[in-house]
């Protein structure tokens, strides 16, 4: 099992719809990489490690995947309507990682 996390960093000033993200954009992105994606979380930043520091993330998902090359299929496909829509909901970068899934219960 793998997981790409999606993390958009907590930018001031940047915009970031959670409502649009969490109710337009990950429901595409799940219908587009069908059975490719397993499953996905959605995360909103609240704090950072420090008490009052701000979030480091204001937000990410995290889509799990049984392979890189699953994920890959779905991504060739339907990749380019997913990046599209991106800027419906934020301004941001994202920050992308592909880890492998050691421990799950």
């Amino acid at each position: 099992m793998i997981k790409i996390s999606v993390m958009y960093p907590n930018n001031p000033g940047a915009r970031f719809d959670h409502d649009y993200y969490r109710d337009k954009h990950m429901p595409l992105v799940k219908a587009r990489l069908g059975d490719a994606c397993k499953y996905y979380t959605v995360d909103k930043g609240l704090a950072g490690g420090a008490p009052g520091a701000p979030a480091t993330y204001v937000g990410m998902c995290h889509i799990f995947c049984d392979s890189v090359e699953a994920f890959a299929a779905g991504m060739g496909q339907h990749g380019k309507e997913i990046m599209a829509d991106i800027p419906n909901y934020t301004d941001l970068q994202p920050v992308i990682q592909i880890s492998e899934v050691v421990v799950g219960h």
